[in-house]
């Protein structure tokens, strides 16, 4: 230890005062870190502080490393307090960043980092600017200017990572971005196996699903940057589009990017192989909703026998009226009932062939034997796949709720648009277009109304509409239905069904994303940039479900924004000890936990330090 003399100016004058600071050894070279601030000395004073610092009076030695101790641990050196210039000063939010910081040593992220970015001639190390990144991401979601700037510093990281406030700024944020990004794939592959190991994950079933963030900006030089279906209701800006892959207890497992014109259904046979590629090809069961489902991926995913749990359109319901009508469902529930049928192409080969016997009973042998192989093979192909049809009473009524909603504003609109053309001479092209916009703005009731446009002798444009009530009929009874199908042939219906509602899981995820993460809208306006912001949201959230499953395992329920808000409120304080001799002694605090933090720490298995010490860099 030594005696650092510093400087200050203020109103005119400058003062000097006295810091007590440490040498540390690490890795990486000596540190140096600040143990006391002492205030202003004189000569006695601050020669028998340096004395003692430098062990030339006598005291303790350290801990083998050849330094001294300033006081005597057996000897406690009292002084008088002058209480009434008690005071705190420089308070820093400290329970986030120190719980961030155990996350990532649970994860052993920082010491992948350490390897995947090792140091070369830069001030501060990549490594440690990423998990800055990371942190204030999970934190306080902001931009990197307004971290450096703002939230850096009103935090302890500088503290605890041994990073200055001075030293992180925007540049320097924006540059750990681009020496992250590399590093994606590898990521991926580490915290998927450290978190199977942590809680016991099984990675039997996988969910798929495909959401979207919008910019800020004109992204003119981003690719990926495009206009499509916005899950944001942003059809005014560009937008990327992000495939997720996450576990049935929502466990992130793998992303991908893709251009915000990307139909979903275009996806699937990409990510399936990237998985495959990086975690192999184990019995998994692919769970993925009715956006996904097409003939060519059907025939991917059964290829090389991948097993697969996917929604149909709604359409498909159409061929199983005769089973909605049945009384032959099982309840899973109150209000939800399910069954399994048969694919639809083999309901019909059976009903051919049934028909083909009666019928042709005088088709000679080289028919018949034809006829009946054609069958065979038929039937084999499909035996394979099952569908589930399911009906939910809860659904149903929001079903019902939508469409005579839709249908009370086609009747209102098509009764607006006959008075205008009583009122008025209207062309009959702009009618039809009135009636197409007022239609297509209220698709889910559109087929209920049969529209028929003429004109007059005087060319007047008359409307004419009526309600189809066979579709009235229809909707009514498919309404709370909808149609899963799947190769898993060892399942019941029930267990099928509760495995394609896990897909709430991956959209549980996105949402957590979104809201509490930030990661709309993006600003970026760089394609690696982009890539390397949900990266970081995405690490972000890998520590969000690392403290979830830590407090399930520790009977705190599974809402972790709870506990790091509470955890959060312990703060960093300095505590400025006035003497009676005219000095000031600072101590750097960690703040006393409250009954409520001391709990939720004890149920965690963890313990709030008594003193700080840097990380080494």
């Amino acid at each position: 230890m030594y005696l650092r003399r510093c400087r200050q100016s203020c109103g005119g004058r400058t003062y000097v005062y006295w810091k007590l600071i440490e040498s540390v050894r690490t890795a990486r070279g000596p540190r140096q870190r600040v143990v006391a601030y002492l205030g202003g000395l004189d000569e006695a004073d601050r020669l028998g502080v340096a004395d003692a610092a430098s062990g030339a009076s006598g005291a303790s030695g350290g801990a083998g490393n050849g330094q001294r101790v300033l006081f005597d641990s057996a000897s406690p050196r009292f002084i008088e307090i002058d209480t009434a210039r008690l005071r705190v000063q420089n308070v820093r939010a400290f329970g986030g960043a120190w719980l961030a910081l155990q996350l990532i040593d649970k994860l052993g992220l920082r010491s992948f980092v350490d390897e995947a970015m090792p140091r070369g001639r830069e001030e501060i190390p990549w490594s440690v600017m990423a998990l800055v990144l990371v942190i204030g991401r999970l934190l306080d979601p902001s931009s990197e200017l307004r971290l450096a700037e703002h939230l850096y510093e009103r935090t302890a990281l500088a503290d605890l990572l041994g990073v200055p406030a001075s030293k992180v700024n925007d540049d320097r944020l924006y540059r750990a971005l681009d020496q992250l990004l590399p590093h994606k794939d590898a990521l991926q592959t580490h915290l998927k196996n450290r978190l199977g190991e942590l809680f016991d994950l099984k990675y039997d079933l996988l969910l798929y699903d495909v959401t979207s963030t919008y910019f800020e900006g004109l992204c003119e030089s981003n690719p990926l940057a495009r206009r499509g279906y916005s899950r944001d209701q942003r059809f005014d800006c560009k937008q990327v589009c992000i495939a997720l892959v996450v576990s049935r207890c929502g466990m992130p497992i793998g992303y991908e990017l893709f251009a915000g014109n990307k139909a979903d259904v275009a996806t699937v046979e990409q990510i399936v192989t990237t998985m495959e590629d990086r975690y192999g090809k184990s019995d998994r069961i692919w769970v993925m909703d009715r956006g996904m489902s097409s003939a060519d991926n059907i025939e991917f995913l059964k290829q090389e026998k991948r097993r697969y749990i996917i929604g149909t359109p709604k359409s498909m319901l159409k061929k199983y009226e005769r089973e909605l009508l049945k009384d032959d469902w099982s309840l899973v529930r109150d209000g939800l009932e399910v069954k399994l049928c048969a694919a639809p192409e083999a309901k019909e080969s059976e009903s051919n062939e049934t028909s083909d016997e009666t019928s042709d009973e005088t088709s000679d042998e080289t028919s018949d034997e034809t006829s009946h192989e054609t069958s065979h093979e038929t039937s084999h192909e499909t035996s394979h796949e099952t569908f589930i049809l399911c009906r939910s009473s809860d659904r149903a009524g929001k079903e019902r709720a939508m469409h005579e909603r839709f249908e009370k504003r086609i009747e209102e609109g098509l009764s607006r648009i006959v008075n205008a053309c009583h009122r008025q001479k209207l062309d009959a092209v702009k009618v039809s277009h009135r009636v197409g916009k007022l239609l297509g703005q209220n698709t889910r009731a559109a087929g209920a109304f049969k529209t028929k446009i003429e004109t007059d002798e005087q060319g007047r444009a008359m409307l004419k509409w009526e309600k189809i009530e066979s579709w009235r009929d229809w909707s009514r009874l498919c309404e709370g239905c909808y149609l899963l199908r799947s190769n898993v042939r060892d399942w019941n219906a029930e267990e099928l069904w509760r495995a394609y509602m896990q897909l709430s899981e991956a959209e549980g995820a996105f949402r957590i994303h979104k809201s509490d993460l930030s990661l709309r809208p993006v600003w970026h306006q760089k394609q690696q940039r982009v890539e390397a912001h949900v990266l970081v949201c995405f690490l972000a959230y890998v520590l969000w479900k690392t403290l979830a499953q830590w407090c399930k395992q520790a009977g705190l329920g599974d809402e972790p924004r709870k506990v790091l808000d509470e955890i959060a409120q312990v703060a960093l304080v300095d505590v400025v000890l006035a003497t009676k001799d005219g000095r000031e002694i600072v101590k750097r605090c960690v703040a006393q936990a409250s009954e409520h933090q001391k709990l939720l720490l004890h149920r965690l298995k963890l313990h709030l330090p008594t003193h700080l010490e840097a990380w080494p860099m």
